[in-house]
């Protein structure tokens, strides 16, 4: 599947900045039967499944409004299979970062949302 470029310089922001606060990415993109990851990282002990939402920064609506009860459901059953195909036994959380962009796709800023669901 081929991303729209917002997604792709939302993941390359969100991934930058992670790294600038000392979380280590483990997987980028990461895919089961049940869905995608858009990346999994580890701070502190803590495994991270970081769903990545970017939008235009003047979008009426958050980008966190499009990660509904589905998606959640849907990132939840992929983390358990990445979860057992590493035999990870410690916490987990599940972050999302709302990306919002100027119109050239420069980043105007992160609204990152830890244990977001």
């Amino acid at each position: 599947m081929i991303k729209n470029k917002a997604g792709v310089w939302g993941e390359i922001y969100t991934a930058r900045y992670l790294r600038d606060n000392k979380y280590r990415i483990i997987y980028s993109e990461f895919r089961s039967r049940f869905g995608e990851i858009d990346l999994i990282a580890e701070k502190d002990g803590v495994l991270c499944f970081v769903e990545v939402k970017a939008r235009n920064k003047n979008t009426p609506v958050r980008p966190m409004e499009a990660v509904d009860e589905r998606k959640q459901e849907r990132i939840s059953l992929t983390a358990r299979s990445f979860i057992s195909y590493i035999k990870y036994e410690g916490e987990t959380e599940f972050d999302v970062s709302e990306v919002y962009l100027n119109d050239d796709n420069s980043l105007d800023r992160i609204d990152y949302m830890k244990k977001a669901f």
